[in-house]
């Protein structure tokens, strides 16, 4: 079933009469927004990023804008002009272009200003070397793990560097020739109606050269998938959703580019006796109908052992009482958080016969001053018992 393409215009929100500088203004603020290395999560960004990419590649062409303003989208129809599929620039190569990542260097540029690392690869450089892609890793961690810090190992399967070829992705003896497909030029044309389309080349990927002898294990690429265990260095106080950055245990590079960096997300899992906030912590602590009224002394667990607790006469249920430094130590160290007990009086549940003869002569014996908060509820509430 066909679907409606949207106006070119309207994709990039400018006016019909926008200059080439507003078009590239308005392209370089929404190919960031939308662009898949930010929005992992959401898999409609790319499809939207490359809509960006189809309305730039148009309108910032004074050719091909014309033939749509023209035309419409019938000029890049298939046998007219571009068609989605085949003619139009690759999205991501317009977004390096742009950004001025898609020369000479190898890795960083527009990807680690916004997506804190190499993002999908990185540009190419002379040599054929392009940066590994970064990988993310979610780990799950106790809050014992998070408050104290802890050493892990994991093993996952990405692109490591291929031994045989030491990462060059040639055999001992080989040499850079240049590229039949493009002659050498990095650069492909094809022939869309009246229009002639360059497009990077698919064999050598714009450098214009490639190996006579490619490596026979990992045909030519320096890397192949294999399994690696990595140690990591959790920080005590480390706080749930934090992103740890391990540096070049991403994917390894093409031909010898430098390789990608792994990101671990930490999700702490919950505690059967604490909450977090912060560096704060919370628990509840049940204590009998006599230590609340007579007052005692309760046991309190915490993270660094057991804390006595000094309950005074009657305390209510309820009742929040602070143990300073017994919560988090913060990430710098500099600091640590309290423990919020909260105590709950438990009710007392199948009394026999003299307990609960017992209790009805104690209740006879209380009077009003013994239970000054429901005199005050009552009082404030006697208009509702009317």
């Amino acid at each position: 079933m066909a679907t409606t393409k949207r106006d070119y215009y309207e994709v990039l929100g400018v006016e019909r009469g926008a200059s080439a500088e507003e078009v590239k203004r308005s392209y370089r603020k929404l190919a960031v927004k939308f662009h898949p290395d930010k929005n992992p999560d959401d898999p409609h960004a790319e499809e939207q990023f490359k809509e960006l990419g189809e309305a730039y590649d148009v309108l910032i062409d004074g050719d091909k804008r014309a033939a749509y303003d023209r035309f419409g989208h019938a000029a890049f129809a298939q046998g007219g002009g571009f068609g989605r599929g085949g003619g139009f620039h690759d999205p991501f190569d317009i977004f390096r272009e742009v950004f001025g990542a898609s020369g000479g260097g190898v890795g960083g540029g527009i990807f680690e200003t916004f997506f804190g690392g190499g993002g999908s690869g990185g540009a190419v450089d002379r040599e054929g070397r392009q940066r590994g892609s970064d990988l993310r890793y979610d780990m799950e961690i106790t809050l014992e793990e998070a408050a104290f810090g802890v050493e892990k190992e994991i093993e996952i399967r990405k692109l490591d560097v291929c031994e045989h070829c030491e990462g060059k992705g040639a055999e001992a003896g080989s040499r850079s020739v240049g590229c039949p497909t493009c002659g050498g030029r990095g650069q492909v044309i094809s022939s869309r109606g009246f229009f002639q389309v360059s497009q990077t080349c698919p064999r050598c990927r714009g450098v214009g050269q490639i190996i006579d002898k490619p490596c026979r294990v990992c045909e030519g690429e320096g890397r192949i998938e294999k399994s690696s265990r990595i140690k990591l260095k959790i920080p005590a106080g480390i706080a749930d959703g934090s992103r740890l950055r391990s540096s070049q245990n991403g994917e390894a590079g093409v031909r010898g580019g430098p390789p990608g960096d792994l990101y671990v997300v930490l999700h702490v899992k919950e505690h059967e006796i604490f909450q977090r906030e912060d560096d704060n912590l919370f628990c509840e602590v049940p204590i009998s109908f006599t230590v609340a009224a007579l007052g005692g002394e309760v046991a309190v667990p915490t993270l660094q052992g057991k804390a006595n607790l000094k309950v005074p006469a009657g305390t209510q249920s309820g009742q929040t009482f602070k143990l300073r430094g017994k919560g988090i130590a913060d990430v710098s160290g500099r600091d640590r958080g309290d423990l919020m007990a909260r105590l709950i009086v438990e009710v007392p549940s199948r009394l026999n016969t003299e307990q609960r003869q017992k209790l009805e002569e104690f209740a006879d014996l209380c009077g009003e001053e013994n239970a000054p908060l429901g005199r005050s509820f009552v009082e404030r509430a006697k208009e509702f018992f009317r």
